[in-house]
């Protein structure tokens, strides 16, 4: 080893104790006669004192040529230090050097590498392994080790087995766009890369695997943004003779194990909550519990008082604001302002505040009087000192609108604390919704989604109405993991393929092989899987799953640090059977 310690372990036990230490170097003082080296490694930082007088004059002109990440190896003697870092693990004790050797030197970097840098998310991502160095980056990859290990820990705990499963498969039609892989010696004919192991998860329920889990790579080819990544991880589960509540005990036992080991939190009891109470209260499926402001719906109150914008909309919807009564004009103006932007989309704000005094002042006061108001106040539940703020609409879209206003009043009145967790399971989601644009019912989780067997015939009927055996997770108001009940029978496969619009003969073209295997006895069985970078990013308390993703892809889905995707040779496409014809 080219090292007996790491510089990030010495202490004063070690005071007199010769040692080699290795690593970069982070930064040098230079007093002239006195030299101080910071020596860093992935496990911490180690001073080295070079000193005129009782170090070789070699030594010191060698320590006084080093610049910053220049790569170090240095023998010396641990000292105590006069003056201590408390600070630092190691700043109770230095090292006194008396051999230094330059194993590399560097180029000055880009951008100052320390946990406060001056370099941009850009030039970080172009020289990604400088950036790397950095203790706050390489922290949030260390979580995301320990998190792979305590999952793992607890997977087998529970007697699943761990499977790998192919990374080359076949393109199908629902989802996300696929990426696709030219096959060489099938000319003509393409690989895709695995949206989920979906198939296969299940087709190893069929070969009576029982308890299968996978900690997977995942790509889709879709638009990105903070919380996504055209490769990410997942962690795949799947069970077989289970009830959906077996499976949300299993994982909710998964999430508390991570929760507990590796943030030394004990979760509590967690919410369930049906789609349809999630989307009537909160406005999506996902909603962000760490705060109240529950909708509360006005329109037995607020119509037909003449009101020409009450009386025409379908929904007339409201939160309270408990305290935030204070708020001026000019910040009730710019909230007003904001859901009128084109990504909200709202026409107006009413308010009402509820004054300190116990009267009531609304901008609607035109068309309401004090005692209408006092009954919007009961109805929210209102103290003097809230402010009320109320949308309407077409009911889906004002629901969506309040949802983001919920959100935003959360982040200003400061109830979205990244150190409190609120975890909660919604079920009961919807089998199908409709697409306006090919007029027709798609998946809303996939096509292998069991729908609620008393619902079955409302297929017919009132396909919307379906309800399925489907569950999220969502964390804070973030979807973390989603799994449903699978459909283990090849004739109610072949009736949700009928309804999603397949016809039999593609039905069997895409997925004939999964409905041959249901045919050979084939257990009841369900699953769920974990986003795995969001977990992390939720335990890490970061927006960007990006964080926590080695070398990750910007928003345009390029590598800028190798240059990838980029063009290959003419060779490559020729043996491929490929001709490139871009679209002008």
């Amino acid at each position: 080893m080219l090292r007996t310690h790491t510089c990030g372990e010495l202490r004063l036990d070690h005071v007199n104790q010769k040692v080699t230490l290795a690593g970069w170097v982070q930064r040098v003082r230079n007093k002239g006669g006195l030299i101080w080296v910071d020596l860093r490694d992935r496990y911490g930082v180690t001073q080295l004192i070079f000193e005129e007088g009782s170090t070789d004059k070699s030594l010191l002109e060698k320590a006084a040529q080093l610049g910053r990440e220049f790569v170090v190896q240095a023998v010396g003697v641990v000292i105590e230090r006069t003056s201590k870092n408390d600070k630092l693990p190691t700043g109770a004790i230095e090292i006194k050097a008396e051999e230094l050797t330059v194993l590399n030197p560097a180029k000055v970097p880009p951008f100052i590498i320390e946990d406060e840098t001056d370099g941009g998310d850009d030039l970080r991502m172009k020289y990604r392994y400088l950036d790397l160095r950095r203790n706050v980056v390489r922290e949030k990859l260390q979580l995301r080790h320990r998190m792979m290990q305590e999952t793992r820990k607890y997977m087998d705990g529970q007697n699943f087995i761990e499977v790998e499963t192919p990374v080359l498969i076949k393109s199908t039609p629902e989802g996300a766009r696929d990426f696709v892989v030219p096959s060489r010696v099938n000319p003509g004919e393409f690989y895709a890369l695995p949206q989920s192991p979906q198939t296969f998860k299940q087709l190893l329920m069929v070969s009576g695997f029982d308890r299968y889990f996978q900690i997977v790579k995942c790509f889709r080819d879709e638009d990105l943004r903070a919380d996504r990544q055209p490769e990410f991880t997942q962690i795949d589960c799947e069970m077989a003779f289970v009830t959906q509540e077996d499976i949300l005990n299993t994982f909710e036992g998964l999430i508390k194990h991570l929760f507990s080991a590796v943030k030394g939190i004990e979760l509590g009891y967690v919410e369930h909550m049906t789609y349809a109470d999630a989307m009537k209260g909160y406005g999506n499926d996902k909603p962000d519990l760490r705060f109240d402001m529950k909708f509360v719906e006005l329109d037995h109150l607020a119509k037909g008082k003449g009101f020409s914008i009450f009386d025409q909309a379908e929904l007339i919807v409201g939160i309270c604001a408990k305290g935030a009564a204070e708020y001026t004009r000019k910040q009730i103006d710019e909230l007003t302002e904001w859901v009128k932007r084109p990504q909200i989309g709202a026409k107006g704000l009413v308010y009402v505040r509820y004054n300190a005094d116990g009267t009531l002042k609304s901008s609607v006061d035109k068309f309401y009087s004090s005692e209408d108001l006092t009954f919007w106040a009961q109805a929210f539940g209102a103290q003097p000192g809230d402010l009320m703020l109320v949308l309407s609409g077409e009911a889906k879209t004002v629901r969506k609108q309040l949802s983001e206003l919920r959100l935003k009043m959360g982040e200003d009145l400061g109830l979205r604390d990244r150190n409190v967790f609120k975890p909660l399971w919604v079920v009961d989601f919807p089998l199908l919704e409709w697409d306006e644009e090919t007029q027709r019912f798609h998946a809303m989780h996939h096509p292998f989604t069991s729908p609620k067997r008393e619902d079955i015939p409302l297929l017919e009927t009132d396909p919307g109405a379906v309800r399925a055996n489907a569950y999220d997770l969502v964390i804070n108001g973030v979807e973390i993991g989603g799994g449903s009940i699978r459909i283990h029978d090849r004739a109610t496969q072949q009736l949700m393929f009928t309804h999603l619009g397949f016809s039999d003969e593609e039905a069997q073209k895409q997925f004939g092989f999964l409905m041959e295997a249901f045919e050979y006895g084939a257990p009841p069985h369900g699953g769920i899987a974990f986003g795995f970078d969001r977990l992390c990013a939720i335990f890490g308390g970061s927006d960007s799953i990006r964080d926590y993703i080695a070398f990750p892809k910007n928003n345009s889905g390029r590598d800028v640090m190798i240059d990838s995707p980029s063009t290959i040779a003419d060779a490559q496409l020729e043996e491929l059977s490929i001709r490139v014809a871009l679209k002008k």
